[in-house]
């Protein structure tokens, strides 16, 4: 494999708003077909990064147009829309991405730790399936030890800011007293659940009611975090009584539609999903504010000020772990070589006439194997691949 075939095509936040990145979200149904397909297309090393920020294919191939069609033959946007609007990236370009987009470096939000926990779902769910070979694998496990050290050696995270406290800024500016506010959360997954820690914290109420599809989720995170649920089935009642309606689900379709909220009262609803699951029409009901991830992005503090200073230092690090995998693959390029040198060298040993025209009598497997590791040494700091068998032959014939 050549650097140059590892490519990645994608969308995001500063591009395309959330409607649009909604018709290109991958969900897991989505994406096991997905992959399926990959090895019909002849596409052994891949994954997919599909967020409320962005819809991103990872892979090697010969070419980027392949990976676009791949991940648009199972999105509700078409591909033809998908390359109007997309970025493509190869080789060190595309390895300089992925390793920012690890960092927080790309978040909509600088900094946003969450994208970590999300790039190692859509890895593991490829790596699972076959997809994930020794190149991505380094790869992958590279951006993450750069990721931690950024982490632990700047404030590029530090703060509290994400999308989910985002969302707690929003509700302060529009109800600064939150005290006797009613919440409804819908969706427990990872998002739900750090927001409505986030509610617990920040807003000191508890005065929140956990809905999920799966009812038992929604009471055991009630439960564990002090604070009510209530079952799916009544859903709209809850939202009807709420002040504040947040929606962290992952629906193909809007949970809350305009006509749901035509007679409701004056309500704060937060979209935290991608596509949206609150239609965005309902934001033309003169009792409703509506927010969704591209509004809450734009809220600014000085933690953000803080985090941009640190941009600098992050891609330093970047740059020192971007070098260990560049030493990592020029090492393994020349694995082909090596072997190839130790196969000559042990043929010469055992030809005849070789031996009968040198001072050569035997030479045990550790002499050879300590020449090639003189020509291993030689290719890390050199660039001369036609040198190498000569200078190995010769160490080989001066071994006493």
């Amino acid at each position: 494999m050549q650097i140059n075939h590892f490519f990645t095509a994608g969308i995001n936040y500063k591009k395309t708003d959330a409607a649009i990145r909604g018709e290109f979200a991958i969900g897991a149904a989505q994406y096991a077909s997905l992959l399926e397909k990959a090895a019909g297309a002849g596409i052994t090393e891949m994954f997919v990064l599909s967020t409320c920020n962005r819809a991103e294919i990872y892979g090697v191939a010969d070419n980027v147009n392949v990976l676009i069609d791949l991940l648009c033959s199972e999105t509700a946007g078409k591909a033809d829309t998908f390359r109007q609007l997309c970025y493509t990236k190869q080789g060190n370009e595309a390895i300089q991405h992925i390793f920012e987009v690890g960092a927080g470096l790309d978040s909509q939000i600088l900094g946003d730790y969450e994208i970590v926990g999300q790039m190692k779902l859509a890895v593991k769910f490829a790596r699972e399936r076959g997809f994930i070979g020794a190149f991505m694998e380094r790869l992958f496990n590279t951006v993450l030890q750069s990721s931690k050290a950024i982490k632990n050696g700047t404030a590029l995270s530090g703060g509290t800011i994400s999308v989910s406290f985002a969302a707690i800024q929003f509700i302060r500016q529009q109800l600064p007293d939150t005290k006797d506010k009613k919440i409804v959360l819908l969706g427990t997954g990872k998002i739900g659940r750090n927001t409505c820690k986030n509610l617990i914290d920040y807003l000191d109420t508890t005065q929140i009611t956990l809905i999920n599809r799966t009812d038992e989720t929604a009471r055991e995170l009630a439960a564990e975090l002090g604070i009510q649920s209530a079952p799916f089935t009544n859903m709209y009642a809850a939202v009807n009584e709420a002040d504040i309606v947040i929606v962290a689900t992952n629906a193909n379709k809007p949970m809350l539609t305009k006509a749901d909220l035509l007679h409701s009262g004056p309500k704060i609803l937060i979209d935290l999903s991608i596509p949206n699951n609150i239609e965005p029409a309902a934001g033309t009901l003169p009792q409703i504010i509506l927010a969704n991830v591209d509004d809450l992005s734009v809220i600014n503090d000085l933690t953000l000020q803080k985090r941009k200073a640190e941009v600098p230092r992050a891609r330093q690090i970047i740059q020192q772990h971007r070098q260990e995998l560049a030493e990592w693959w020029l090492l393994r390029s020349h694995v082909p070589v090596l072997k190839a040198v130790k196969q000559k060298l042990h043929d010469m040993h055992s030809c005849n006439m070789f031996l009968a025209t040198t001072q050569i009598k035997t030479i045990d497997r550790s002499a050879i194997q300590k020449v090639v590791n003189t020509v291993a040494v030689k290719m890390r700091s050199q660039h001369q691949p036609g040198c190498y068998y000569i200078e190995a032959i010769n160490d080989f014939m001066t071994i006493n």
